[in-house]
Parts: structure tokens; C-alpha cells; sequence
């Protein structure tokens, strides 16, 4: 018998979870988190003004809620304020949230498989057990069944304003797991609000809706242009959604997703990408904080406190929101690492994961919106499922600032070497270190690896793949 050589197989490298992002995506995070960021401190400030105003001045604030505006023919759009901010502003709010999500699937986290597993596992179990812990609380008498979906949402705005109001520094991958979680996020509310929440369907106004968004969806693969034609379609798609009985946001993220989010010939710009940036400003600098003026006015005082903790369907919401998001969140995550043998980062721990977590249990703008969806005949229980939803983001918001703080001096000196530029040239050093002529002008003889870094590559094997080479 002949002896065979060995045979040894070849080594692979493990797929590493929040690993660096490619140059072209980590601008584009950049870009999307500033905006959201400014909308969040304008969220933080308009939720702040709304609960002075409707406890110093109840009766003020309930009427200018309860006012009228609107034809009452031929599609019933004589609606409160209140709805208008519910039904009409969110429009754009879900809107963008549709632009985001198409370009996640055709140029982002969630273009392939591999990538797009860490995130969505990680969404899907964030939204599974706030729901879960919710119905095991109101499971006995007293219960609120219909509330459950109030904690399964994450508000990317709210929290990105925590961080800049407490000043804390999130490195590049974990920004990005944390806008990605929350685009999958808002798919799942809507779903949720169009399957659970639409009430006395009307078939013909359905119909005609749905044909304003083929008419829309064929003029722009057309390639014609002009606001002065979409935005009239899309308000007349938007009034017939609202008449049929479904919940009048999803015409908004259908019209988002129907854009074409990937590039053609020299463009540098495709057009959902053009749209979100002319309308992302206006949807988190002024329509999803008139929201909250209009919908987070609920009284605080200390009877309405203790409601929220003696009361089955406010303690689920705030269960949900500080416990279901913390555990499901980097549940998904943890579980997503250790069945597919992937490795974190090396510059960060599970702690920060941790962090994320509990960050993502802020639920404000849609856990808002769902409240009074859950319980439309009984506004003093959507009251007290406000006040939960308040609670539960501020404790939320407190115990990741505690845990952020414990971490910010390694997340700062991770930022500043991601946005290090020694050349002056506009890229970051860390897309350059294996460039020779980058280290000739820079005078660094050694490889970059002699500094420490375990990820030579920017883009492989991160689980955040980039967009060059791609279209979009």
C-alpha cells in the first residue's frame, strides 16, 4: 500500500461581525446618521415641549390636537391635527424609510446573504420578544392584548440624539449595525401596522390606490421627471390609502421602495438616493417632530406614574422596551455569531454589543404612532401607553448612556484613527495604509499590521460589505 502525502486543507478565514466599512458606505452612514442625529435633538426638544404644554396648559394643547382641518369630500380628509401628524407626516417618515431600505437590499448591509444575516437576526428577535414579554404580562385578567406590537420598534433618531446629547462616540461599524437594525426595524412596524391595524377595507379606494402606485412605479422607470407630477399622484395615492382602511404610511414606504436606488451610465447619484437627500431633512428636521409635539403630550404626574408600573399593559410596554429589545437584540446577535462561526471585531467587545442593545430599546415615533392604533376607543389607556412608551425610552436611554460612558474613551480613540488623515487628502489613512506611495508621503516605513491591525482589508470578511463595485 502506497503511502499518501497529507492532504491539508486549506485554512479559511472566519467571517468577522462589525468589521470595518468600506470607504464609500462609511460616507454614506456618515452622511445619513448626521442628518438623523440634528432631527433627534429637534425630536428631543418638540417631546420636551410637548409634555410642558399638555400639563401646564391641558386644555390648550387637547384643542389645537382636536382641530380641524381638511375637505370632508369626496375622500373624508376632515381630520384633527392630531391625524394629520399620525397619518400625514409619518407618510414621509415611512417614505424615507422605504428609500433606505431598498438601497440596503440592492447596495448595502442587506445585499447579500451573509451580510445582511447579522442585522436582520438581530431585528427579528428584537421585535419577537418585546412582543412576547408583553402578551406573558397581559395574559391574565386586566390584560391589553392588542398593545403588543407598542415595544417591538426602535426610534434611530431618538437615540442617535441621546448619544450626541450625552456625547458619546460610536464607532463607524457599530453605527451601522445600529441604522441597518433600525431600516429592518421599520419594515417589520409597517407590516405590522398593515396586517394588524387596518380596519374596514374598502375595495374600491384599495384599487385605485394601488393603481396611483403602478402609474407611479411606470413613470419613474420611464425615466420622467418632474415633482410637479409625482407629488400631486403621490398625495392623491396617499388620500385613497387613507380612505380604504389601511394605514395611510404604507403608501408612503411602497412609493419609497418602488425608486431605483442603483446607478445607470455616468450618473452620480441614482435617484432614490437623489430623492432621500432632498427629502431625509424635511422628514427628520420637521414632519417627525411635529409628530411628537402632537403626539407626545401625555399628563405626568404621580398617580399617572404609578399607573404605568401597577398596570398590565403599561409594564409590559416598558418590559418590552428596556428588556425585550436589550435581550432579543443581542440575542439575535450572539446567536447569529455562534451558529455560523463568525468572530466580533477585535477592536470591540460583546460589552459594546451590550450597549447597542439596550440603545435600540428607545421606541418613540412608531411605538407612539402604534399606541393609538392598539386601543382607538380608549384614549385613556393610549394615554397611559404613552407615558409606558416614555418611561421606557428614558430608562432605556439612561442605562446605555451608563454603559456607552464605561466604553467612550476606546470609542474615541477608535474614531479618531478612523477619521485620521496624516496626507490631507480627504481620504482616511486606514483606507490607504497599503498603499507605498500613502506611506512615503506620510513617512511611515512599517506595514500596517505592526500597528495592530487584524483587518488589513477594509472590506473582507467584515459582514458590512461596501458599496464599490456595486451598483447604487
Amino acid at each position: 500500500m502506497t503511502d499518501q502525502p497529507p492532504v491539508h486543507e486549506p485554512t479559511t478565514r472566519r467571517r468577522q461581525l462589525l468589521g470595518r466599512l468600506s470607504l464609500p458606505e462609511r460616507t454614506f452612514i456618515t452622511d445619513a446618521l448626521r442628518t438623523e442625529t440634528v432631527g433627534g435633538m429637534l425630536l428631543l426638544g418638540a417631546a420636551v415641549i410637548a409634555l410642558i404644554w399638555a400639563n401646564v396648559w391641558p386644555h390648550a394643547y387637547q384643542s389645537v390636537l382636536d382641530y380641524i382641518i381638511g375637505p370632508s369630500t369626496p375622500l373624508h380628509l376632515d381630520l384633527s391635527l392630531a391625524t394629520w401628524a399620525k397619518d400625514g407626516l409619518l407618510t414621509v417618515f415611512f417614505f424615507v424609510a422605504g428609500i433606505e431600505l431598498k438601497r440596503e437590499f440592492v447596495a448595502g448591509e442587506l445585499r447579500t446573504p451573509s451580510a445582511a444575516l447579522l442585522p436582520v437576526v438581530a431585528a427579528v428577535c428584537g421585535v419577537a420578544l418585546p412582543a412576547i414579554l408583553f402578551v406573558l404580562v397581559n395574559s391574565g385578567s386586566g390584560g391589553h392584548l392588542g398593545g403588543w406590537a407598542i415595544p417591538t420598534a426602535t426610534d434611530i433618531a431618538f437615540a442617535l440624539g441621546v448619544l450626541a446629547v450625552v456625547g458619546s462616540h460610536l464607532p463607524s461599524p457599530l453605527r451601522a449595525f445600529l441604522l441597518t437594525l433600525a431600516v429592518v426595524d421599520d419594515l417589520i412596524a409597517i407590516l405590522i401596522i398593515a396586517i394588524f391595524y387596518s380596519h374596514g377595507i374598502k375595495l374600491w379606494a384599495l384599487g385605485l390606490a394601488f393603481a396611483g402606485l403602478v402609474l407611479f412605479w411606470f413613470l419613474h422607470r420611464r425615466g420622467v421627471h418632474g415633482w410637479y407630477l409625482f407629488v400631486p399622484l403621490a398625495v392623491v395615492t396617499w388620500a385613497l390609502m387613507h380612505e380604504s382602511g389601511i394605514h395611510a404610511t404604507v403608501a408612503g414606504v411602497a412609493m419609497g421602495l418602488m425608486l431605483r436606488c442603483h446607478r445607470e451610465g455616468d450618473e452620480q447619484h441614482s435617484p432614490g438616493e437623489h430623492i432621500e437627500h432632498l427629502v431625509r431633512p424635511f422628514s427628520a428636521g420637521l414632519a417627525v417632530p411635529l409628530f411628537a409635539l402632537f403626539s407626545a403630550g401625555v399628563a405626568i404626574s404621580g398617580p399617572k406614574l404609578r399607573e404605568v408600573f401597577t398596570q398590565a399593559a403599561p409594564i409590559g410596554i416598558v418590559i418590552g422596551l428596556l428588556v425585550g429589545k436589550s435581550v432579543g437584540v443581542f440575542g439575535g446577535a450572539w446567536l447569529t455569531a455562534r451558529f455560523t462561526r463568525a468572530e466580533l471585531n477585535p477592536r470591540l467587545k460583546w460589552a459594546d454589543m451590550v450597549a447597542v442593545s439596550v440603545l435600540a430599546g428607545i421606541g418613540f415615533t412608531v411605538s407612539l404612532l402604534i399606541s393609538e392604533l392598539a386601543f382607538p376607543d380608549d384614549p385613556a389607556l393610549a394615554a397611559r401607553a404613552k407615558t409606558a412608551v416614555l418611561v421606557g425610552s428614558v430608562l432605556a436611554a439612561a442605562v446605555a448612556t451608563v454603559l456607552l460612558k464605561l466604553r467612550n474613551r476606546h470609542y474615541r480613540e477608535l474614531c479618531e484613527e478612523e477619521d485620521r488623515d496624516m496626507d490631507g487628502d480627504g481620504i482616511p489613512d486606514v483606507y490607504q495604509e497599503d498603499d507605498p506611495a500613502w506611506r512615503a508621503r506620510v513617512g511611515e516605513p512599517t506595514h500596517p499590521t505592526a500597528r495592530g491591525e487584524h483587518d488589513p482589508d477594509p472590506g473582507s470578511g467584515s459582514g458590512h460589505q461596501g458599496r464599490s463595485g456595486q451598483p447604487g
